[in-house]
């Protein structure tokens, strides 16, 4: 047994490279990731792929290693160079986020260190700087002190946590759930309907709130609604708004709602994912201003302070309604002495107990940066929002509402000697998109509002600046005309 022991000991070592190895290695890697930041003004921010990266598959997990040169020719083919490069200051389809490089460092640092930051007594560092950033963010959203929260993989995993929270902090229980309302529209993001089937919450009445004009919530008829429910013996117990939404960058009315929720006795869900980080700016706080009326809040890192994708951020205004959600004892964990008595431990605030040390990704690039450029990008997306809106519109496109962000709804009726039905200008402006699209330089989304297949302006990169969006504006004036003389 000790023979075989310190046989496997030997081929388990190579799982330790040496100094030297290492350097290697990482010397590669490093070259490899400077080409593609010193590359990506140049490189597209869409590319149609013949094989779509199936070619990695040719290279299938085996028992021996191969080069990092050769693993890193896998990566830039099939992986890096096909489809969509969130990258890129050209990603003006989706809410981008970024991938700022001191974010990229600090999930280096994090992932050679390993630090645990699920329990204090385990990483206690860790820990009070994952607190440290939530507290700050709680600050910024008019939170109170005593206020706690969660640093997610994203907004969906921190909406899910805020609504299991308001489930329990609501008591509603298997008895209750058909006699129970949700209040939601149905520009909530996706996730929102996701987390209410996975909470067990289904087959709750979900009542979708009028829009007004402006696509927000109609608080209106969402009052008619409520007093219609418990007028029916119905029990209304959540609403959910939406701080910039992901179609048309709308913010639902957020004062009238929370005054509304807490008449009512209702617990207030504000999903902030894409819009909560613009509080960081005066034009910004005024826009949410009610978002501190909320009983829980979502804001997610990886899109409005320009991180790597994985890092969403859940606040909850009464930290004993989220202990009592998410906290669970285990014989196995009896070492912990600690409690929650000076620092309360993310295991114990969230459904993961097992996590990614993800605030060394936030703390590391405010560090190093300060606020104050991430303020002045943020100001900078709601500028160019604007300019896009104005400059489109001298193009001949019509435009939705005026932005209330960073999103800007857009789309182009071609002059015909026939009138045109609505299928044909929809289909216009698909076939305008797929142009886009297959230049490749701007990349470009739609969605469909009131049955009118319109165009997407979403701008939140940090890499986007004015030079980009003029760039858009001519091609979307020459590919416009273009499909137009075609007809």
């Amino acid at each position: 047994m000790i023979h075989r022991i310190k046989e496997l000991e030997q081929l388990a070592m190579e799982l330790e490279p040496s100094p030297h190895d290492r350097k290697i290695v990482r010397k590669e890697v490093v070259t490899y990731t400077e080409d593609f930041l010193d590359s990506l003004d140049k490189a597209k921010a869409y590319v149609h792929s013949a094989d779509n990266g199936a070619a990695l598959l040719d290279s299938p997990i085996g028992e021996n290693p191969i080069p990092i040169s050769k693993a890193l020719e896998l990566l830039r083919v099939n992986v890096d160079t096909p489809g969509l490069n969130p990258a890129s200051g050209g990603h003006l389809g989706y809410i981008p986020g970024g991938g700022i490089y001191y974010a990229a460092l600090g999930d280096y640092l994090a992932d050679i260190s390993n630090r645990y930051s699920g329990y204090f007594f385990a990483g206690p560092g860790a820990v009070r700087m994952e607190n440290m950033l939530i507290r700050w963010v709680a600050g910024m959203t008019g939170y109170p002190a005593e206020a706690a929260g969660n640093l997610s993989s994203g907004g969906s995993i921190a909406n899910l946590t805020a609504i299991v929270t308001a489930r329990e902090a609501k008591k509603i229980k298997a008895k209750d759930i058909e006699r129970s309302a949700i209040y939601l529209t149905i520009h909530a993001h996706h996730c929102i309907q996701k987390a209410i089937r996975i909470a067990g919450l289904s087959e709750c009445f979900i009542r979708y709130v009028p829009l007004d004009d402006q696509h927000r919530m109609d608080t209106d008829a969402l009052h008619t609604l409520i007093q219609g429910d418990r007028q029916n013996g119905i029990r209304p117990w959540l609403v959910i708004a939406s701080a910039g939404t992901t179609d048309t960058g709308s913010i639902d009315p957020l004062e009238q709602i929370g005054a509304i929720a807490q008449s009512q006795n209702m617990w207030f869900h504000v999903d902030a994912a894409y819009g909560g980080f613009f509080l960081l700016t005066p034009e910004g706080k005024q826009k949410l201003k009610g978002i501190e009326l909320s009983d829980s809040v979502v804001l997610d890192p990886h899109k409005g302070l320009f991180l790597p994708y994985g890092l969403g951020l859940v606040l909850v205004k009464n930290k004993q309604q989220l202990l009592e959600a998410h906290k669970f004892d285990a014989s196995y964990l009896q070492d912990d002495k600690t409690g929650t008595t000076e620092e309360p431990s993310p295991a114990d605030l969230g459904p993961e107990l097992t996590k990614h040390f993800r605030g060394l990704r936030l703390w590391l690039p405010l560090k190093l940066h300060g606020i104050k450029p991430f303020r002045a990008a943020l100001e900078e997306k709601l500028l160019l929002a604007q300019y896009f809106y104005q400059e489109i519109q001298k193009q001949g496109f019509e435009t939705g509402a005026e932005p209330e962000l960073s999103v800007v709804t857009y789309r182009y009726i071609p002059k015909s000697k026939t009138l045109l039905t609505p299928e044909e200008i929809n289909k216009f402006n698909a076939q305008l998109v797929h142009e886009i699209q297959s230049d490749g330089r701007v990349f470009i989304s739609s969605t469909v509002l009131k049955g009118n297949f319109m165009i997407r302006f979403a701008c939140l990169s940090f890499r986007t600046h004015i030079k980009t969006v003029d760039l858009l504006l001519r091609l979307l004036r020459e590919k416009a005309r273009g499909l137009e003389k075609m007809m």
